[in-house]
């Protein structure tokens, strides 16, 4: 079993920038591809952004390309999501999400789920 627990989040101006943390316990995560996802009220949860078990690859939602940036540092067992030129399309609370050995842009790709970190952007 992977434990994710989502951090960072928080109010921000449009034009700003935020990092969220997903920080992994109950297992290494160098060998689960990770991803981030965000649900706003109302809608569906959509993907953001993945990364591959060994950062051989990422993805990005169109939506996120150019502005967001997916990393990750297995020797602390976390994974990272640089977020700048924030908008207030983007508020939402933020998912990390893991599975073994793979990535991809479905939420069904995914066995394991944190509690997730609200951001809300102000205009």
């Amino acid at each position: 079993q992977v434990q994710l627990v989502e951090s960072g989040g928080g109010l921000v101006q449009a034009g700003g920038s935020l990092r969220l943390s997903c920080s992994a316990s109950g297992r290494t995560i160098s060998s689960y591809g990770m991803g981030w996802f965000r649900q706003a009220p109302g809608k569906e949860r959509e993907f953001v952004a993945a990364i591959t078990h060994n950062s051989g690859s990422t993805l990005y939602a169109d939506s996120a390309k150019g502005r967001f940036t997916i990393s990750r540092d297995n020797s602390k067992n976390t994974v990272y999501l640089q977020m700048n030129s924030l908008k207030p399309e983007d508020t939402a609370l933020y998912y990390c999400a893991a599975v073994r050995y793979g990535t991809g842009r479905s939420v069904l790709n995914y066995d394991y789920w944190g509690q997730g970190t609200q951001v809300t952007v102000s205009s």
